[in-house]
């Protein structure tokens, strides 16, 4: 397969090529008036190419839009593109084909895939992407909008496949940890897919991530059970420090003696009093009535 460089096609000013045909209109006229006063029947043989080309050569206009072009090709063979903004001649016998150089975003639809771990996930992002070599675009692929909506696709499938839903144990990168990560590989990939169709990828990133439904339910209770395990290992480190400093204190001011048996005694109702769900009720100990 040949690879086609986009280059710059051949123009020249539209005002002055209009200027240019104008004059050739005028000039018909002329003839033919001086035809018909003269009688002369060789003018006909002037006149009849300058009409035909004067009518071909409207042809040849071509308005171009800021960030717009238009490739052209001559017979089949590509000659080259227009991308400079403005009003422009070119060949008339050109095919001109269009192509936006504008930056345009493509929503992918939710997918469904497996995570690292083999669990169905939901995911779509959004790709942020421009051509950057019409030429490219419309030579070397067939329908260059389509093909970059079917490899984000399989971009996304395959970049979900490599990434767990969450962080576990001994894994640092996940879909829902790392998104700064996720999105720069994401673009990486996409670019070398899209770099045949000469497609810039301006930026790519996750606009939806969830569990599939049908194990949604299951892994909430997970990670609220994950939840409680890590709020109550923070909630016992706490309390061991805080018994810690309660009976270094009492030592060190010589406030009270406690021997081990007492000192095992106060650590369980401070231990239990610290730790429990519920807000500790304290009995005070007054005596007994029996001397």
């Amino acid at each position: 397969m040949d690879k086609i460089t986009e280059k710059s096609a051949i123009k020249v000013n539209g005002f002055f090529a209009l200027f240019v045909v104008i004059g050739l209109f005028v000039l018909d006229l002329y003839l033919i008036f001086v035809g018909i006063r003269t009688g002369e029947t060789t003018v006909i043989w002037f006149f009849i190419p300058l009409v035909l080309i004067t009518f071909l050569s409207f042809g040849g206009f071509i308005i171009i839009q800021p960030n717009e072009s238009k490739v052209l090709v001559l017979f089949g063979k590509y000659t080259g593109t227009v991308k400079d903004s403005g009003f422009w001649w070119v060949n008339p016998f050109t095919v001109k084909k269009h192509v936006t150089l504008r930056i345009r975003n493509f929503n992918s639809d939710k997918i469904k895939v497996n995570d690292l771990h083999g669990n169905p996930i939901e995911i779509a992002a959004v790709i942020v992407w421009r051509v950057t070599d019409s030429a490219r675009a419309i030579f070397d692929v067939q329908n260059y909008e389509q093909f970059v909506a079917i490899q984000a696709e399989t971009a996304i499938r395959s970049l979900a496949s490599e990434y767990p839903y969450d962080t576990n144990e001994g894994e640092k990168e996940s879909l829902r940890s790392s998104p700064t990560e996720v999105a720069e590989n994401l673009q990486k990939e996409l670019q070398t897919r899209l770099e045949i169709t000469g497609v810039n990828v301006v930026e790519a990133r996750i606009t939806h991530l969830a569990y599939a439904q049908e194990i949604a339910q299951a892994m909430l209770r997970r990670q609220q059970a994950q939840a409680i395990v890590a709020a109550r290992f923070k909630i016992v480190e706490g309390a061991v420090g805080m018994v810690q400093q309660a009976l270094q204190d009492l030592s060190d001011k010589k406030i009270v003696n406690l021997d081990e048996e007492r000192k095992a005694q106060m650590v369980n109702n401070l231990m239990v009093a610290l730790v429990a769900d519920h807000e500790a009720m304290p009995v005070i100990n007054t005596g007994t009535i029996y001397q």
